[in-house]
């Protein structure tokens, strides 16, 4: 099973993708675990990577596609994946179709986890009073409306993308984390 979840900042992806690892057996992808992964083992993307965060700059749509390439080729992805932190914008969500077309792969669902933005603060500050070692730098109000503009500029299109590819499914991510992992089964048994 490949699965890409969409959601704004605090809408329970992270909580989500653990449970859907744990249960189809798959392999969660961050984009920044992969990246540092990539420049420790020094591949040659890798390298490339390390020279641009070294001056400080983003690493291109190029490079963040050919470590997924990479990676999805690994044998704990034989049974699929789920990206996380990828795509996050029309163009990564086009590279990606290209990337996958080129190994005949298909995305099995685009789970978009629907949440009210404006219960996600109360969320996020519930989140980082019970983070284990304390809050995330960016458990707090301001830090959140900036990720929410960020994600409704740049993400949020996605959702049209993935609907009208037929791929996208919606659940109600203002129930419970058992519901909602509920919902997310049912929508990807059909």
């Amino acid at each position: 099973m490949r699965l890409i979840l969409l959601g704004p900042p605090g809408a329970g992806k992270g909580t989500q993708a653990e449970r859907l690892v744990n249960d189809f057996k798959i392999t969660q992808l961050s984009t920044g675990d992969m990246l540092r992964a990539a420049v420790a083992a020094k591949t040659p993307v890798g390298l490339k990577a390390k020279e641009i965060m070294e001056r400080g700059e983003l690493v291109s749509d190029e490079i963040v596609c050919a470590i997924i390439s990479d990676r999805i080729d690994e044998p704990d992805c034989a049974n699929g994946f789920i990206l996380d932190g990828f795509p996050r914008t029309i163009a990564q969500a086009e590279a990606l179709t290209e990337l996958l077309a080129v190994k005949n792969l298909e995305l099995d669902g685009v789970v978009e986890i629907r949440v009210d933005e404006g219960i996600l603060l109360s969320r996020i500050e519930k989140r980082a009073l019970e983070t284990v070692g304390g809050p995330r730098a960016d458990d707090n109000a301001d830090a959140l409306k900036k990720r929410l503009e960020v994600y409704n500029a740049q993400t949020a299109p996605l959702i049209d993308f993935y609907g009208k590819s037929g791929q996208l499914k919606t659940v109600d991510g203002m129930q419970d984390i058992e519901a909602v992992a509920a919902s997310i089964k049912e929508v990807l048994s059909k």
